[in-house]
């Protein structure tokens, strides 16, 4: 069993690609159940009569203006959702005994808030500030909101890097440090 920096560097890269997609899902999950659902601020086309690309205006106070946003909020949560299930292959396809062990480490979940904050900041950067079809908030202070969201963004990257990097080492093909007598299939 390899132990040391090495082995911590090794499982660290195994982690963060099925943490940073995993990330990336559960993030959109949160912008599009919050923002999208609950508080309704905001939906996929909902600033389309200010965009930067000429999108036509769909008003979500109108039944057809609201179905066409609906529409893309579910194209939306169908890419979180595709992410959060190609997280979990990936995450599944490169541990082998330790599951547990692995849900239950900082290196995990440092790579899922590293994944969150990616969304955050390219999720905001396109939409909210380059195309212009929604914002967090429309309003006197959507600026801010967008502004907000993009710090957000940048300090879940931030701590999530933090907070992988103190993460101990995990051994990704050994359960309790025993190794099996049979691979499990």
């Amino acid at each position: 069993m390899a132990t040391g920096p090495a082995a911590t560097t090794e499982a660290r890269r195994r982690i963060a690609l099925p943490g940073t997609v995993l990330g990336i899902g559960l993030g959109g999950f949160v912008d599009g159940i919050l923002l999208h659902q609950i508080l309704q601020w905001h939906h996929m086309l909902s600033s389309t009569d200010s965009d930067n690309i000429g999108v036509r205006y769909y008003p979500v106070d109108t039944v057809p203006g609201l179905r066409m946003n609906t529409l893309w909020d579910g194209f939306f949560h169908a890419f979180t959702w595709l992410s959060v299930l190609i997280g979990l292959g990936l995450l599944y396809s490169r541990v082998v005994h330790s599951r547990g062990r692995v849900w239950r480490s900082r290196m995990l979940w440092g790579w899922i808030l590293v994944g969150w904050g990616v969304f955050n900041l390219v999720e905001g950067v396109i939409d909210h500030h380059l195309l212009g079809i929604h914002h967090v908030r429309t309003g006197p202070y959507q600026i801010w909101w967008d502004l907000g969201f993009l710090l957000l963004g940048a300090v879940l990257m931030a701590g999530g890097w933090l907070l992988q990097r103190g993460g101990p080492p995990i051994d990704l093909c050994r359960e309790s440090g025993r190794v099996p007598a049979e691979p499990v299939p």
